[in-house]
């Protein structure tokens, strides 16, 4: 994927075409960005469960024609019994099953929250309608995806004795193949339930009561006042100003902090040219720096921990620039992070621009999947440490720090950018990558996207902490990076491992244009 999609009265990326596909419709049907967005998560859902599902947690950042965005916080907190005593015979929080569903998921309260956004400013839709595709494809059938397929193979032996995971996802008690046809009536039924009874049904309504009964039937540990305590949070987004542009991202407990800084640090750095040492060698160096900042403060802002905003004055940013080496890598241990996430954008004929994340953290999150509902439930909450003291202890009613953050720019020239990515870790990564090569080096968009990928430090479950490169950079600059003392490893070409990459720039006169990954499922939709 090459060349750059434009368009002028509305547009949406998502990472499988199917909810592209879904989006454009609410669209065409006289939708806004927002409802859009609601319409591609819901599809998502169910046509793509290993990265996201209504078990799961979001976050948004919704900006209105001429205005600048508004953030939306739809994290769920542990429950009210999630202590430390729970886990007395455990060193780590379990990745899977009953005890790693221990945070409330709050994607459906974001989905609500951003729909009190846009009431009374033309439409709405019914929310039926916004929910329409999700439920047709649960309920006739939907072509299971390449990488829902691998994914369930890779990860069989961790996900099949947790309840409810085989009789949801696996087919005669095994895989299924890409492309074969995959129902889902359960969930069908909960999302036909919300669209009727309302989103707030999830939390307070009967799909809670069946949550909640599920929940304690397999020693889960989210009750029905954790859900009725839930709320998604608006607030103002963190923002940065470099030159040309405004940055907008999310605050904790998510790592949006990072994506900023690293923007902040590189447009300090003053590299003239793409793709060579200078651009590769600076962005990695300011990750370095604001991964650093980040491990230090992004935590649960209910608990405490120093303002984010700090770290975003000019002159905190100037001492962090002032340590990198232009022309040496900083030695690099990094703590592991996986995970498994879904950018989506919208921008509507008015203007309205919408960046979501939504994700159920590691492949089909817990495993756990609630027999009542369909609902497969995330394990964000496996992240809290147990050991003290650490920035992010396992309390009650606590939000997990979280890789999610949807991001924005707003230029001086009236442009409108929105973009973002799956990848844990790779998230800030990606984000520089993207926006530096399009914004700051006149790459054109899908161009951005599609061209060659990094990622420092590790992945889940995998103990190698240097640098990885897709091999389709120049061999000459892989080779400046190893004599600068970066650790490079090799990787394919495309690899999931980058993260599926969105973006959508809405140009000065009213044009749209977009970019899909060619790593994931995804397209751009417009009209």
């Amino acid at each position: 994927m090459l060349q750059t999609p434009r368009s002028r009265r509305g547009m949406v990326s998502a990472p499988h075409h199917l909810a592209s596909q879904a989006g454009i419709s609410v669209l065409r049907d006289g939708g806004n960005a927002v409802e859009a967005t609601i319409a591609m998560a819901a599809t998502l859902s169910v046509v793509y469960p290993h990265m996201c599902g209504l078990g799961g947690d979001g976050f948004w950042l919704v900006a209105e024609p001429g205005s600048a965005p508004r953030a939306i916080d739809a994290c769920g907190a542990t429950g009210r019994a999630v202590t430390p005593e729970l886990y007395r015979s455990y060193t780590t929080i379990p990745r899977r099953g009953a005890l790693a569903a221990n945070t409330v998921a709050g994607a459906v309260a974001g989905w609500d929250a951003a729909l009190g956004l846009v009431r009374g400013r033309g439409s709405p839709l019914p929310l039926e309608r916004l929910l329409e595709d999700a439920i047709h494809y649960a309920e006739e059938g939907f072509a299971v995806s390449d990488g829902q397929a691998a994914l369930t193979t890779e990860k069989l032996d961790q996900l099949a004795a947790v309840p409810g995971f085989a009789e949801q996802f696996l087919v005669d008690g095994c895989p299924p193949a890409a492309g074969q046809p995959m129902r889902l009536p359960t969930l069908a039924a909960t999302l036909r339930r919300l669209g009727q009874a309302g989103l707030d049904d999830f939390y307070r309504g009967e799909s809670a009561r069946a949550i909640a009964a599920d929940m304690a039937r397999f020693g889960g540990c989210i009750d029905a006042a954790d859900l009725a305590a839930h709320q998604a949070v608006l607030s103002p987004p963190l923002s940065l100003r470099i030159r040309g542009a405004r940055l907008f991202n999310l605050p904790p407990p998510t790592q949006g902090l990072a994506s900023l800084v690293i923007l902040g640090l590189f447009d300090r750095l003053e590299v003239r040219h793409a793709e060579g040492f200078d651009h590769l060698h600076g962005l990695i160096e300011a990750t370095k720096q604001a991964f650093l900042v980040r491990d230090q403060v992004v935590t649960d802002p209910a608990f405490g921990g120093d303002a984010a905003e700090l770290y975003l004055r000019p002159a905190s940013l100037d001492r962090l620039a002032a340590r990198i080496a232009r022309h040496k890598a900083m030695p690099w241990p990094a703590p592991p992070d996986g995970g498994d996430t879904v950018w989506l954008g919208a921008v509507d004929a008015s203007g309205r621009a919408v960046s979501m994340l939504q994700s159920v953290f590691f492949e089909f999150g817990s495993g756990l999947v609630l027999p009542q509902t369909g609902i497969a439930w995330h394990n964000r909450g496996c992240g809290f440490s147990l050991t003290k003291p650490h920035s992010n202890p396992l309390a009650p009613r606590r939000k997990p720090f979280h890789t999610l953050n949807p991001a924005m720019a707003i230029f001086d020239d009236g442009r409108r950018l929105v973009y973002g990515t799956m990848g844990g870790e790779g998230q800030p990564q990606t984000q520089a990558a993207i926006f530096t090569r399009h914004a700051i080096f006149g790459q054109p968009l899908q161009q951005a996207v599609t061209a060659p990928r990094w990622l420092l430090g590790r992945t889940w479950g995998d103990d190698y902490t240097g640098l990885r490169l897709e091999s389709r950079f120049d061999p000459q600059l892989v080779e400046a990076l190893r004599l600068a003392g970066h650790a490079v490893e090799l990787v394919a070409p495309f690899t999931p491992m980058m993260g599926h990459a969105g973006a959508i720039l809405r140009r000065s006169d009213g044009f749209l244009e977009g970019a899909a990954d060619p790593r994931g499922d995804g397209a751009v939709a417009m009209f």
